[in-house]
């Protein structure tokens, strides 16, 4: 390596030294060049005495490399007598190491197949020590595994005994709540029932009322159509009982919506009785008794929720019919009064009515009705 060194350091030098050359004569080539222009005298001797200068720097640089030359060549030819010296010394070490390889792996060899056996009979008789002590183990833990296994036998049978008494108990409670729930719900039902079934007697009675009324007022106006007595007071009425006429539709067709409600309410009921039926055959039951717990559970809130639900739709049912009811009570009024002949009820195209005469106004009396 040292020598491949020097011999790339004199490689560079002599490179080095062959570009200053060249560049040196180049140099000198253009001053020559140069000189023979128009330079003055002064210039001329300054430049012929660089030339001289250079020139002899030039015979010097030459003189170093060839020295140079020549001692890397010798630096060369040491280069490959060592490099042959090396190769026939790394083969000579390399046939020495296979020797002493092959003998240690030889040795290594009977060494390790004698520590093999060794071990083996070591671990022979290891293992059947430990099989013993695991055997013994495992008979210990049989035991241990079938005690507490009776254990926890017992242990359940009592825990399912005290979940059965408490099912059961908890389940005649909640029968008995239910009941009562369902008595008192029955009984609420009934009695908002007939309150509802009399408000829709009355509401109907009035109906029937107001109905025979009306027929009584279109054979009169059929009478004083056929008389030729039309006047505008006449007009404006019969227009009134048009309207009273489509108002009393208005409110047959929600009397048959309150009756179609009813028998909804009568199907829940019975429906509420079918559940009651399942609920009876459910505690029948015995065989699974968490799910059981939980389907009664389920079973009694949504009982409960269709009881509110149930509530609920009742109320509303009354305040419907309290509404409709004080409706046709304002609108008998307004009938028996004379308040359907108001300006206010007039269209802009209806003309004013003149003032009424007795004679009219006797024509379409009936007994007053204070409203209530």
């Amino acid at each position: 390596k040292w020598f491949q060194q020097q011999a790339t350091g004199e490689k560079a030098w002599i490179f080095v030294i062959s570009a200053v050359l060249s560049s040196a004569q180049q140099w000198l080539h253009l001053e020559g060049k140069e000189s023979t222009g128009a330079l003055t005298d002064g210039r001329r001797e300054e430049v012929l005495k660089q030339r001289k200068e250079l020139s002899l720097e030039l015979l010097n640089l030459r003189g170093e490399l060839v020295t140079s030359s020549a001692a890397c060549e010798k630096l060369e030819k040491d280069r490959h007598e060592l490099q042959a010296a090396y190769e026939a010394f790394v083969q000579k070490l390399n046939q020495q190491h296979q020797s002493d390889l092959s003998e240690l792996e030889e040795r290594l060899k009977q060494f390790y197949t004698a520590e093999c056996e060794k071990l083996q009979n070591i671990c022979i008789e290891e293992a059947e020590k430990y099989k013993a002590q695991l055997q013994e183990q495992v008979d210990n833990l049989n035991v241990t595994h079938e005690n507490f296994k009776l254990e926890l036998e017992t242990s359940h049978t009592e825990k399912i005994d005290e979940l059965k008494k408490d099912y059961e108990s908890s389940l005649s409670e909640l029968k008995k709540t239910h009941e009562s729930e369902r008595e008192t719900l029955d009984a609420s039902f009934h009695e908002k029932q007939e309150q509802l079934e009399e408000k829709i007697g009355e509401l109907q009675r009035e109906n029937d009322a107001l109905n025979e009324k009306l027929k009584l007022e279109e054979q009169k106006r059929i009478a004083k159509e056929k008389a030729n007595l039309k006047t505008p007071q006449i007009m404006y009425l019969e227009q009134e009982l048009e309207s009273l006429k489509a108002v009393l539709e208005i409110k047959n067709e929600k009397l048959h919506q309150q009756d179609i409600k009813l028998l909804k309410m009568e199907k829940l009921v019975e429906n509420n009785a079918a559940l009651m039926e399942k609920m009876r055959k459910f505690q029948q039951e015995n065989e699974e008794l968490k799910a059981r717990m939980d389907k009664h559970m389920e079973l009694s809130r949504q009982l409960s929720t269709e009881q509110a639900v149930l509530q609920e739709s009742l109320e509303k049912e009354s305040k419907v019919n309290k509404r409709l009811s004080m409706e046709n009570e304002e609108l008998l009024w307004k009938l028996h009064n004379g308040d359907l002949c108001s300006p206010k009820k007039l269209s802009p195209s209806t003309p004013p009515m003149p003032f009424q005469s007795p004679r009219n106004s006797s024509s379409f009396s009936s007994p007053t009705v204070s409203p209530r």
